[in-house]
């Protein structure tokens, strides 16, 4: 069975879980729709007008 040979310190434990904290602090990054114009996630079919890579792949109302 695996042991540690030192024991962790507080400083590098409490570096390795702050790790998650940054991220969730991370703004998301948002692109324009080609479409409508208006900000969308990457990679994502638009919310508001259903297009995705000139297509319209849902039909909002």
């Amino acid at each position: 069975m695996a042991v540690p040979k030192r024991k962790t310190s507080k400083w590098r434990r409490d570096q390795r879980r702050a790790q998650n904290f940054f991220a969730r602090l991370r703004v998301p990054s948002l692109s324009e729709c080609p479409n409508c114009s208006e900000k969308i996630l990457p990679h994502r079919v638009c919310p508001y007008c259903g297009h995705y890579k000139g297509k319209e792949i849902i039909t909002v109302d």
